[in-house]
């Protein structure tokens, strides 16, 4: 996947608005949706607000890359797309000009200050950053997407919650709109539990270095024709030391030595590209996860886009589709509740005051 990012290659996820992917695995421009990119990037950079750009795209039937009606979200992931520029990001990789620009360096800008300034407004209603389950979180009846919205009660107080976009249109969904934090600490503490499972682990471990073998295939025909070449040697060596020496035989010995060498250089240049992955890294890496701070939202990001493929809500359970080989599992959410509540409880630190620790309940809206 580092190779494929070095040579501006996409290892997966959704192809943005705009592009189209081709056989080589890189982005090239899609001519029938790239006017809309640039028309939503002008339009909020000239003062329009990301509300407006949404209702216009949705009265003219535009519709999102996975085929669905515009929202907040959408707009706002598309304004901080650094994609549109031509840069390709994996990881601690940047890569610019990896492909064709959609968007001028300095139209981006000025989005971007743009966004920045009217972040800072309080009356105006903005689209949050921080849905973390965006693309991921599925209604259970319909199948459509649930999107990240926010709203102001008469209290003057903003909550923040997933809905069916299906329900949202009255398109014949009935799916209550859940709490955001409720739903997104569900998923987090969940994930947190299928990564603590050392067999886990060792089986995704294991597919890993598969795939890995499968696609490394230049290297073990390097090393083949290393050992046989250090074979050739060893017998125009033996028939020497057997008194068998002329000019062919030096010429022969002299080729199979460059060779050798030859061999032996191209054999490091593909191991500095592809560098040995044990299973030791690879359990090393995922077992990371373990540590990392839950409340933190970048550490909460990581953790949904590394194991998460995607989340069926319905009533009574929740379906979790990871990235791994039978990585589906159907719960229950009363099981979810009492499971992950009773962990919260066993891991709480004991009251100082002789009171007893209130238990903890996830409430369904």
């Amino acid at each position: 996947m580092t190779e494929n990012a070095l040579k501006g290659k996409i290892n997966g996820g959704t192809v943005p608005m705009g592009y189209r992917l081709t056989k080589e695995r890189t982005f090239e421009i899609d001519e029938e949706t790239a006017p809309f990119v640039v028309e939503a990037f002008t339009r909020y950079a000239e003062g329009e607000m990301m509300a407006e750009i949404v209702k216009d795209f949705n009265r003219r039937g535009i519709e999102s890359v996975k085929g669905n009606p515009f929202s907040l979200n959408i707009i706002h992931h598309m304004l901080k797309n650094r994609r549109y520029l031509g840069e390709y990001r994996f990881r601690e990789i940047v890569k610019p000009n990896a492909f064709p620009a959609i968007i001028s360096e300095e139209l981006f800008e000025r989005v971007q200050k743009k966004m920045a300034k009217n972040q800072k407004a309080p009356a105006r209603h903005k689209a949050e950053d921080d849905y973390i389950l965006t693309t991921k979180l599925r209604c259970g009846k319909c199948g459509a997407f649930m999107a990240g919205e926010a709203g102001t009660s008469k209290g003057k107080s903003v909550y923040h919650y997933y809905k069916c976009s299906n329900a949202k249109r009255h398109k014949g969904c009935d799916k209550k709109a859940v709490k955001k934090d409720w739903i997104e600490d569900l998923v987090i503490r969940y994930t947190m539990k299928i990564i603590m499972d050392d067999a886990l682990i060792e089986d995704i471990a294991d597919v890993i270095l598969d795939l890995l073998a499968q696609e490394n295939t230049l290297l073990p025909q390097l090393k083949a024709r290393l050992a046989e070449t250090e074979t050739f040697i060893q017998n125009m060596l033996n028939a020497i030391q057997q008194g068998i020496f002329n000019e062919s035989t030096k010429q022969r010995l002299d080729e199979l030595e460059a060779t050798k060498k030859e061999l032996q250089v191209a054999i490091m240049s593909e191991e500095l590209q592809r560098p040995e992955i044990t299973k030791e890294h690879i359990t090393f890496w995922i077992t990371r996860f373990r540590d990392i701070d839950p409340n933190d939202l970048e550490s909460r990001k990581r953790l949904i886009d590394g194991f998460v493929n995607s989340i069926y809500l319905f009533d009574d359970k929740i379906v979790f589709v990871f990235n791994f080989k039978d990585g589906t599992k159907e719960v229950s959410l009363r099981e979810l509740e009492e499971e992950l509540s009773s962990d919260l409880e066993a891991n709480a630190q004991p009251q100082t005051d002789g009171r007893k620790h209130p238990s903890v309940r996830l409430h369904l809206e």
